[in-house]
């Protein structure tokens, strides 16, 4: 294998090696087991909305100030290896998290220092990803590295389910005791999802640090000076936004759909545990299903967004998302889309399933797109301030969902009701991607 193909590979094992914090910890397994050690879904939710909703505040306000120290001093590598420590740290942490004695908020503060760590190496290694091939190969090898990210997921969850994660009688899907003799009366088998996510991420980044190398720069400054000089140029760069109308309308867009993104994958294994009343074996095949049509749909969505460019593979998705969120609130227990159903009735959980296959397949290739359309709004000589925009957009109004999602729920005092301000979210994306030009402001 070459050096090119190497770096290319190393930089697709970033999203293998991370994938299990949102496909494990923010998803479908460390989710449902604090509802269950809650008792109370909507507190439950409640609390888990706060509580990340807090964690993006802070993203928001440190993200873009890191990326412009980032950007002026060069050495995006070692960012990556200071938040991967926190990625293990707080994934790990998460051991700690017995039903007895249970601390919800101590829990939340340990998945939130996770939740940064795995954040902000994302934004470092995405601003990666225009040095790794030609523009037109950048479609292509977003889709592949999100479809390799999703396969880990899906092999990760696997693991939790044939061999760790108990159900109600201690028994694992394959109906044995977890392994490692894990006593199942202290959920240890679904708890270690902390130290297997840690673990996981520590084995397969050593593939990305070994491969993985940013290009000589010499124009780089000292630490000191990007530091001085970061806030300055950072807000020059804002004023100057809303003059680049296609690149502001998408980084606004991608702000409001990819927020709403993030609410579906935060709280699907919570709902559907609280709502549906599934167990963490429900919920991880719920899981896997999401992550397979996922991978496949990133892979084709990919293949797609190099034919026809990422624009239209965005507003598809994003269509598709807003019809699930739409859907989501008229599936529970009594009643699917509107028609009355009985408490032995396999319809809702049919429904849920179907919904999480089409929130898969949509994320996956929408979260692909959005890579690269940002190398298409982008500057060819400004590529790297531009992604610490997009990372900016991405974090800027990250707690909005999750904090909405936690306000309706506490306000309504019903989980169906509490999901609702996602499809705001959604609409508001696709209306503003309206003003953004397939190939940006410098195609005019």
């Amino acid at each position: 294998m070459d050096a090119a193909r190497k770096r290319i590979w190393g930089w697709y094992f970033f999203d293998w090696a991370s994938q299990p914090y949102n496909t494990l910890l923010l998803t479908f397994i460390f989710g449902p087991y604090v509802v269950s050690v809650v008792g109370d879904g909507s507190a439950a939710q409640t609390i888990w909305g706060y509580g990340v909703g807090a964690a993006g505040v802070l993203i928001a306000i440190l993200s873009p100030l890191l990326g412009a120290i980032a950007d002026k001093a060069g050495g995006r590598m070692a960012f990556i290896w200071l938040f991967s420590i926190l990625y293990v740290l707080g994934a790990w942490m998460l051991w700690y998290s017995a039903p007895v004695d249970f601390n919800v908020w101590a829990v939340m503060i340990w998945f939130s220092v996770g939740l940064i760590g795995m954040e902000f190496a994302t934004t470092f290694t995405n601003a990666m990803l225009p040095d790794l091939a030609p523009r037109e190969e950048l479609g292509r090898i977003s889709g592949s590295g999100w479809a390799f990210g999703y396969i880990g997921g899906i092999i990760a969850l696997a693991i939790m389910l044939l061999f760790l994660a108990e159900n109600p009688a201690g028994k694992t899907m394959l109906g044995g005791t977890p392994l490692f003799g894990l006593d199942p009366a202290l959920r240890e088998g679904t708890r270690s999802v902390g130290p297997l996510t840690a673990i996981w991420y520590a084995v397969f980044m050593i593939p990305f640090f070994l491969w993985v190398r940013e290009p000589p720069r010499t124009d780089t400054i000292s630490i000191g000076a990007a530091i001085r000089s970061a806030w300055p140029e950072l807000r020059q760069t804002l004023k100057g936004l809303p003059s680049r109308q296609s690149l502001f309308a998408y980084l606004t867009s991608s702000m409001f759909y990819r927020d709403a993104l993030n609410g579906m994958y935060t709280f699907g294994g919570i709902y559907a545990a609280g709502v549906l009343g599934w167990g963490v074996t429900q919920v991880g095949i719920f899981g896997i299903l999401a992550a397979l049509t996922g991978a496949i749909f990133a892979w084709l969505g990919g293949r797609a967004d190099s034919r026809f460019g990422p624009k239209p593979v965005i507003i598809v998705n994003v269509l598709v998302l807003t019809a699930v969120a739409v859907a989501v609130v008229f599936v529970s227990r009594e009643s699917v889309f509107g028609m009355p159903v009985g408490p032995e009735s396999k319809l809702p959980d049919i429904a849920f399933y179907v919904l999480g296959a089409l929130i898969g397949a949509g994320g996956g290739s929408l979260q692909s797109a959005s890579r690269t359309m940002m190398v298409r709004q982008a500057p060819a000589d400004k590529i790297t301030e531009a992604f610490g925009l997009y990372a900016l957009a991405g974090k800027a109004t990250s707690f909005i969902a999750p904090l909405s999602i936690g306000i309706a729920t506490d306000l309504t005092g019903s989980q169906q009701l509490g999901v609702s301000p996602l499809i705001g979210l959604f609409l508001v994306g696709l209306v503003l991607l309206l003003w953004v030009k397939p190939e940006g402001d410098q195609a005019v």
